[in-house]
């Protein structure tokens, strides 16, 4: 690996890393099951949804999906926590080369929270974006530009494709 390769990697490394605390919903240093339900729970309460209708049963169900395949690419001790190094290391090693993987196992959760904040037809309005990615703690001075990127065919509505596409290539590609 010559310098600028090292150097790719690196960067690479540290803006996973920096991701890391989207997962982190509680910031007590690593992600477990908790804060994929905290997540859950934060998505049922902005769109005024009970845990146990239809749509909040289909948000946990996805939730846990999504935290049982993240914690097996990424918890390698299997103490049912991902520290930031696991993270990096199953973001790197596992999914850098297949963001598609990583999608799949984040489509039932994001699915399920596309139902949840959907009030109007197929696929979510950039508002209702905002909403839910405010709702999953996402910095409020980049809600606005991210829920307008979402839509990338600039139909005025964010498919579900559009979503998961996005959210792996966030999570697994260093742009």
């Amino acid at each position: 690996m010559d310098h600028a390769e090292s150097t790719d990697h690196a960067e690479y490394e540290r803006r996973i890393a920096a991701r890391f605390a989207g997962f982190d919903q509680d910031g007590n240093g690593y992600i477990d099951r908790e804060d994929f339900v905290t997540a859950a729970k934060g998505l049922l309460t902005e769109f005024t949804t009970t845990a146990r209708c239809d749509k909040g049963q289909a948000l946990y169900a996805g939730a846990e999906a999504f935290w049982q395949g993240m914690a097996g690419i990424a918890d390698v001790d299997g103490d049912q926590r991902v520290t930031r190094e696991e993270f990096v290391t199953g973001a790197v090693k596992r999914l850098r080369d297949n963001p598609q993987r990583f999608a799949e196992i984040a489509r039932p959760f994001l699915r399920a929270a596309m139902d949840v904040a959907d009030g109007d037809g197929p696929g979510l309005t950039p508002a209702a974006a905002e909403r839910v990615l405010s709702a999953l703690g996402v910095d409020p001075a980049v809600v606005g530009p991210v829920a307008a990127a979402l839509d990338a065919d600039g139909d005025g509505r964010i498919s579900e494709d559009e979503i998961v596409t996005a959210f792996a290539h966030y999570f697994t590609v260093s742009e």
